[in-house]
Order: structure tokens, then sequence, then C-alpha cells
């Protein structure tokens, strides 16, 4: 069975554009998916990348057009600067790792609705109730937040190394169990045509 595995962070405005469209991919290829949240900004700092707010003004000004180009073609609203970002993404990235262990709720609709939150819905993705009504958006306890946050920690500093050995340098990236590797939600047409065998 084809598998995934799945890097993002959930500061990330492409993790928010890649939309449902990974669990989409999946289940059409019968693969499954275990979510690896990690701290972006680390990942950037160990691979050779640069943070946003460190990009010359060219780098920046095109990163915003293309965001804005993303937005139209997924038809997923964004707000190019939303007034809780950057925020700490350790919060939320913990209630996923949480969630993903207890099971019984929709791990996709989750990380979207925690993305979106930030890019769409100008709340802040810190915040104990933002990440709570998260959560019970897409069927979990909200008391995922307050339970496991030692064993989330440390799951999310893991998920941080087992990228950077991978080979996983942004967010999303997307490995599959044969090590194919995609970097990016504009990608996901080559995951769909790599998991039936036409790349």
């Amino acid at each position: 069975m084809a598998h995934i595995d799945y890097f993002f962070a959930t500061v990330s405005p492409y993790t928010y554009l890649a939309g449902t469209r990974l669990e989409e991919i999946a289940a059409k290829h019968g693969a499954t998916i275990t979510y690896k949240p990690l701290d972006i900004i680390a990942l950037f700092g160990r691979t050779g990348g640069t943070p946003p707010k460190d990009r010359h003004d060219s780098r920046k000004a095109y990163r915003l057009q293309e965001l804005s180009r993303a937005s139209k073609k997924t038809g997923l609203p964004l707000n190019l600067q939303p007034a809780h970002w950057p925020t700490n993404p350790a919060p939320s990235s913990y209630a996923i790792i949480a969630a993903q262990e207890a099971g019984g709720g929709d791990l996709g609709k989750l990380v979207h609705s925690i993305c979106g939150a930030c890019w769409a819905q100008e709340r802040d993705i810190a915040q104990d109730d933002v990440v709570k009504g998260c959560l019970e958006e897409a069927g979990f306890s909200p008391a995922l937040a307050d339970s496991g946050l030692l064993s989330g920690a440390e799951t999310y500093a893991a998920n941080l190394e087992e990228a950077v050995s991978r080979g996983a340098f942004g967010a999303p990236f997307y490995i599959t169990n044969d090590d194919q590797r995609f970097w990016g939600q504009d990608r996901l047409d080559d995951l769909d045509a790599s998991l039936a065998g036409k790349l």
C-alpha cells in the first residue's frame, strides 16, 4: 500500500493553499498519510532556506504575487498579510499530533481548519480557544489541546530531525514510501501521477 509522509507547517500559506487535495489524492490511490507538523523556520535554518522576513525585497514581492495567484487558482480566500502572522505554531502542531494519536476525526480537515484560521479568518492559531474550535470542527475532542503536550513537543522536534534527514526543506513537503519527494502544493498533480505509476 502506498504511504505519504506529510511534512508541513501550520503557519505556512502554502500548506493552507494545498486545501484537502492531498487527502483526495490519497483516497484515490488507497494511500495512507502520516501528518508531521514541524517548525518551518528551524527547517529553513537547517537546510539553507531564508525566513520570509529576511528575504530580499524582490523575493518578498514575488512571494505575494505567487500567493495571490495561487489563491485565485485554488478558489481559497487568502489574506496576504494576516493579523496574527507570524505566530507560535507549536500549540496547533501539538494538537494535530495529539489528534493523530487519538484518532476518530478528520486530520485533513483539522490541518486545513487551523491553516484557514490564520490565513483566511484573522484568528491567532497560538490561542487555546482557536485550536480547540478547530479540533471540534474536525470531529476531535477539544480536550486534546490540553493533553500530551510533552509527547507533542517531542514528536514536533523529531519531525524536524526526520525532515532534515530525509531531504525535506520547505512546506508542504510530501515523501512517498518509495522516497519520491514533492515540494509545494503546486506539485500535488505530480504526486498524483507518481502514485498512479505515470511519473
